[in-house]
């Protein structure tokens, strides 16, 4: 039995964030009715690439049951209504205010169940200065500054997968989690609200207190910007590899076994990371050396053995190959497709995933 079984929820979503909370929850064995417009989840159309259909919706809405209302329609509007009296948790991430525009305020739904969860997604929250400017992911991230420390030292850049997305949705999820675990104690339900700012604002602290501190942050492409040598060092041969030293003993280690000087880990300029950081053109020049004398394979081989943390600096296609990349597959309405399995790994249970849902006609 999967924790959640029992549990209805609702999801009046679109997109990625909340689809990712709500297919969280379908995962752990919750009902998720989804509700679309009739045009569909405007997810629907991002590609077509799983089997012909979104690759974003494939992925976000598995395990749900999609159930398609004109909110417009007083057809609709009962249809949504009925669903709701049968809620355990309400997930929404339409526009601040439509909800309740429509009807469906969240301090009246609450007022119908004290034990109902909402949680309600947004880019900026429910009130402020932006809370009716519209947003996504790019936008957040270029917002709340993501862009400004991602990239090379020429330009900003978005960062590869929707992570404010998937950072709000992961928040979110944990804390419907959490009241969750809450009303199973006390009865009480709780009002949730997540906007999309707040989260990358928590995830940026760090760089956010060294600018504060008065270290503001560079763009450094793939490098730490507090911590060397950590970076890409190309071989003589073969693919670049990317190493971490965590501590001044690795690195003491990494001079001894791999540079082939032990004296430059007690050398003042690079004994500390504090040091080597000041100093990190040097310090990546005499990294860089001693993995010019290295073909890929032997480089790789000499820093396992020194037990220094490396990753090979993979794409795609290396993803898709890799023996660690672990899969699930999914049905939908143009067959099965196979992708990442989640995170999580429940030993000795096999869990199952529910279909991809078509788009059905509006319910008259």
């Amino acid at each position: 039995m999967r924790a959640l079984e029992g549990l209805e929820v609702i999801a009046i979503e679109q997109a990625v964030a909340a689809p990712f909370a709500s297919a969280r929850l379908a995962d752990a064995g919750a009902h998720v009715v989804k509700i679309e417009r009739p045009e569909g989840d405007f997810a629907r159309g991002y590609d077509d690439v799983a089997a012909g259909q979104s690759s974003y919706f494939v992925w976000l809405n598995r395990g749900k049951e999609s159930v398609t209302l004109d909110l417009a329609s007083d057809a609709g509007k009962a249809a949504l209504a009925a669903l709701l009296d049968k809620a355990d948790v309400v997930i929404q991430n339409l526009k601040p205010g439509a909800l309740e525009r429509l009807g469906f305020g969240i301090a009246s739904l609450h007022e119908r169940n004290p034990r109902l969860i909402t949680c309600s997604i947004s880019g900026y929250g429910e009130d402020g200065p932006l809370a009716d400017r519209k947003a996504y992911d790019l936008l957040i991230q270029a917002e709340s500054g993501l862009c400004s420390i991602t990239g090379g030292p020429s330009e900003p850049a978005r960062v590869g997968v929707s992570l404010v997305d998937i950072a709000t949705g992961a928040t979110a999820y944990s804390a419907i989690l959490e009241a969750l675990i809450r009303r199973g104690a006390t009865g009480e339900g709780a009002r949730i609200s997540v906007s999309m700012f707040d989260v990358m604002a928590d995830w940026l602290t760090v760089p956010l207190l060294n600018h504060e501190g008065g270290n503001s942050p560079r763009r450094i492409g793939l490098a730490h910007p507090s911590i060397a040598p950590y970076g890409v060092f190309q071989p003589r041969t073969g693919a670049p590899v990317l190493i971490s030293i965590q501590s001044d003993r690795e690195w003491v280690k990494l001079c001894a076994d791999f540079i082939g000087d032990a004296s430059l880990g007690t050398d003042p300029r690079f004994a500390t990371n504090v040091a080597r950081v000041q100093n990190r053109d040097q310090t990546d020049a005499i990294v860089a050396e001693a993995f010019a004398r290295f073909d890929a394979d032997k480089a790789i081989e000499l820093l396992t053995e020194a037990k220094i943390a490396l990753a090979t600096v993979n794409d795609m296609a290396g993803l898709s190959q890799h023996p660690h990349l672990r899969r699930v597959s999914v049905d939908s309405p143009n067959g099965p497709v196979s992708f990442p399995a989640p995170g999580p790994v429940f030993v000795g249970e096999e869990r199952e995933y529910g279909p991809v849902p078509g788009l059905n006609p509006p319910e008259s």
